[in-house]
């Protein structure tokens, strides 16, 4: 994963928009827990971040990752083909760069799309816990 090329690694993102979702962690287990809240610069319909390039000047703890941190969250959904890489595993059959289509990710049902909610709207993430993104 070292060797990428910047553009090859950001190529890896299918645009599901599950690392956007906001994630609660439990104190005492350290079990982590997602909502179905996005954050607020994600596009829940397109599931791509409003500003991209400036998304850290927004959300100072959005994180940047690389391919150590790909290997270490344990809150990357086991789909993120980041993690899969990390974890030498191949990636689905919906990932644009198996696929060819950059909309198969939403045609198979593995986006938030349709399942996203922003976080302005949202109200207490704990009343928004959900199972579907893990």
């Amino acid at each position: 994963m070292n060797a990428l090329s910047r553009d090859e690694w950001e190529s890896l993102c299918d645009g599901c928009g599950k690392c956007c979702l906001h994630k609660l962690e439990d104190e005492d287990s350290g079990e982590i827990h997602f909502t179905n809240v996005a954050c607020r610069l994600l596009n829940v319909v397109t599931c791509a971040c409003k500003d991209y390039p400036n998304r850290r000047d927004h959300v100072p703890d959005c994180v940047q990752l690389d391919p150590d941190k790909a290997a270490e969250l344990r809150w990357l959904p086991s789909t993120c083909a980041y993690r899969l890489v990390a974890e030498n595993k191949p990636l689905p059959w919906w990932h644009p760069l198996v696929s060819g289509n950059a909309n198969s990710v939403h045609e198979a049902g593995a986006s938030v799309r349709g399942r996203a909610i922003s976080e302005n709207r949202a109200g207490p993430l704990d009343r928004h816990i959900v199972t579907w993104p893990a």
